[in-house]
């Protein structure tokens, strides 16, 4: 078995990026992956998904890419945090993907958008299927949450023309409330970082009852991608439970499952703080 043909027969495209995919890649050899990840011959992958009209501007080819170290509380796609559930695929196959719908992409003044899981912790292969859209003339987004931007060179982040950053918490206690304890010091450098090179951001806010809803933490995310300078839109996305039966397929404890989605007036409420701080929010 080579890196080259597992998966091949796979279906890289679901109908939903809340269908449950596991064990995708649990076959390939541990140094196959070691080598895939530094020279990004190889991505694992989730799945790709067409017509999206949320991902970005204008209708958008969607790739999710597995693994993520934050684990969010409120994560729909907790089958996304593990590799090896991921289905490998080899960057010639991908970008073949991208080939597919080029044109159609272009006509629907949309786009190709790499999320996850974390695209950036598989950083090499995320940098060659972003110049190979480039190379197609496609638009480009990538959905992060920022941690590992710092992997990114300044000539890699300019063949991504957006950069969709999923704010947890501007504060130190909420982020690790949020993930799995981790620190956000890397998530605020990126932003400050794209600001001074003048790099396009929307960023985006879950809006969860009792998680994530403090109006104080909520206007520091929205004051601080208002100083930014670059973010042109912000997006207040309301927590949901479509992915709460993978939680329990995958026999995780899921500390949101009561939790219900929140009313029209607490998300009206969130927008007007992102809207107060001089950003376009919906």
């Amino acid at each position: 078995m080579t890196v080259s043909t597992v998966g091949e027969h796979a279906s890289l495209e679901a109908g939903s990026p809340f269908e449950l995919r596991v064990d995708l890649g649990k076959r390939v050899p541990e140094p196959d992956v070691r080598s895939a990840l530094a020279s990004g011959d190889l991505g694992f992958l989730h799945s790709f998904t067409t017509g999206s009209a949320v991902d970005g501007p204008g209708i958008r080819l969607v790739a999710w890419t597995a693994l993520c170290m934050f684990r969010c509380k409120f994560c729909h796609n907790p089958d996304t945090w593990t590799l090896s559930n991921g289905m490998p695929v080899t960057i010639a196959r991908a970008t073949e993907e991208l080939r597919k719908y080029a044109v159609g992409l272009k006509v629907m003044h949309g786009g190709f958008t790499l999320s996850g899981g974390e695209p950036l912790m598989q950083s090499r292969f995320a940098v060659r299927l972003f110049a190979a859209a480039k190379e197609l003339g496609i638009h480009t987004a990538i959905e992060t949450n920022g941690f590992y931007g710092d992997k990114l060179s300044d000539a890699e982040l300019a063949n991504i023309d957006l950069i969709i950053l999923d704010m947890k918490g501007f504060s130190l206690a909420q982020h690790q409330r949020v993930t799995a304890g981790i620190d956000n010091a890397p998530v605020i450098e990126f932003c400050r970082r794209l600001a001074t090179l003048k790099h396009p951001m929307w960023f985006r806010y879950v809006l969860v009852p009792g998680l994530t809803d403090d109006r104080d933490e909520m206007e520091r995310v929205a004051d601080f991608a208002g100083s930014l300078g670059v973010v042109e839109r912000a997006e207040i996305l309301p927590f949901h439970q479509m992915g709460r039966y993978k939680w329990q397929k995958l026999g995780i404890d899921y500390p949101l499952s009561a939790t219900e989605p929140p009313s029209q007036g607490a998300v009206a409420r969130a927008i007007g703080i992102f809207r107060a701080a001089g950003l376009r929010a919906d």
